[in-house]
């Protein structure tokens, strides 16, 4: 499909859900209305409350975060390479509260599905008529020998992990050597932002190329294919040569198993050893605590929903949105994680109103910076079958292999216009 197609299509269904329900009544006059509760204040859990607020202005919603201001995954790559300043992708909910949201920022001791209650550490509960959990992901530790919470301070996966860790990797970077060597363990599907880690070896060796001539960027990866790799790969050679090279899993043995954190080395699945200047080890992951620690994940570690409400089958009224929740073959993105949140807080509120449920169309759409100057992108359009998502066939689009440098750089800043965009339709 052509970019300005693609374009034309995610304005328009991004904007048809919120049209289709604007306004709903909910309740009758007099009652009490319906209070829906939100756990989590990123992405899924910012848009979800700002979408009921849209669709079904009568309804209560109260969303409880631990943290005040939220730091974004997408382009926090660009803090890393020093592009950006992280206060660019920080984010508050000051949004939400204008928009009649209550906020409540408090740690969260669990989340309690059957009775719809949030339970917080401090002794409160908040209960709701609807319960929307969004906890995001957490890390597997035991998935790498020799690698855990205690090791982040000095070798950081910032994915994104605040603002320190970011800032972390972004210092080691300037201080490694001019002959240095930048390893990037990945890990296989699923996992947070698909394409995240490509990016990231691209714009380092973009810094390196400026800083560090000699040096360069390794990926071990754990799996032998990734997203958008034709387009990364064209990229890299176009941009950087041989200062990004990669391993695959099967392929090469080159699953990162165990991490010496001393010496800043890993020895893969395949039993080669690989000494770096600076190790970014980005762990498997599985759901948040809070939907962990609830008994809602799988054995895989990821929340079964139905795909039209992102509801809980084993508990009414309970509905669990973004990464944390499996909704293949959607990656766990943040453009996912909006649209699935509209989806989620419209069905909400027509059930709340006794509306039938709607069509079900969902989109992911991609940008990535190989350079600062150069963008690729992919789109996919989701429907529901059965009650399972998938892949409308050519209804997405990938950006050419062979484009010129003036379409590279437009998509470049189709991103940084993307990134603005959706922070302020997630946040306000």
């Amino acid at each position: 499909m052509p970019r300005n197609n693609r374009r034309r299509l995610l304005r328009g269904l991004a904007g048809a859900a919120a049209l289709s329900v604007l306004g709903l009544p909910v309740g009758r006059a007099g009652a009490v209305p319906p209070q829906v509760v939100i756990a989590g204040g990123g992405f899924a859990g910012a848009t979800c409350a700002l979408a009921l607020r849209r669709f079904a202005p009568s309804v209560r919603v109260t969303l409880v975060d631990r943290q005040d201001s939220f730091v974004t995954g997408p382009f926090c790559n660009t803090v890393i390479a020093g592009l950006r300043p992280v206060s660019a992708i920080t984010q508050t909910h000051e949004g939400l509260s204008a928009a009649g949201v209550k906020v409540v920022h408090a740690d969260i001791d669990g989340v309690e599905p059957a009775a719809r209650r949030i339970r917080l550490t401090d002794g409160r509960t908040i209960a709701g008529d609807r319960l929307v959990i969004a906890p995001g992901i957490d890390f597997d530790w035991d998935a790498i020998d020799g690698y855990g919470p205690d090791h982040v301070e000095r070798i950081p996966h910032a994915w994104p992990g605040g603002a320190r860790q970011l800032r972390t990797l972004r210092d080691q970077l300037r201080a490694m050597p001019g002959n240095g060597r930048v390893i990037i363990s990945v890990p296989d599907n699923p996992y947070r932002c698909p394409p995240g880690p490509y990016e990231r070896a691209s714009l380092i060796a973009h810094f390196l190329k400026q800083h560090r001539p000699d040096a360069d960027v390794l990926i071990l990866d754990a799996k032998d294919h990734f997203s958008k790799e034709p387009l990364f790969r064209t990229g890299w050679g176009a941009r950087y040569g041989e200062r990004v090279q990669w391993r695959g899993g099967r392929r090469d043995g080159a699953r990162v198993v165990e991490v010496d954190a001393t010496s800043k080395s890993v020895r893969t699945a395949g039993g080669d050893e690989y000494s770096a200047d600076v190790l970014n080890i980005i762990p498997p992951q599985k759901a948040g605590r809070l939907a962990a620690d609830a008994g809602l994940t799988d054995a895989a570690g990821w929340v079964p929903v139905a795909a039209h409400d992102f509801s809980v089958p084993a508990y009414e009224g309970v509905h669990v949105i973004g990464d944390a929740a499996r909704a293949e073959p959607m990656p766990k993105s943040a453009y996912a994680a909006n649209m699935q949140a509209k989806l989620c807080a419209h069905a909400i509120a027509r059930q709340l109103a006794g509306e039938p449920a709607a069509e079900t169309r969902l989109i992911n759409a991609c940008y990535s910076l190989v350079a600062p100057d150069y963008g690729i992108s992919v789109t996919e359009v989701y429907t529901l079958d059965g009650n399972t998502l998938t892949a409308i066939a050519n209804a997405g689009g990938i950006s050419a292999l062979a484009a010129d440098p003036t379409t590279r750089a437009a998509e470049a800043d189709y991103a940084r216009s993307w990134y603005h965009n959706i922070v302020h339709d997630s946040f306000g």
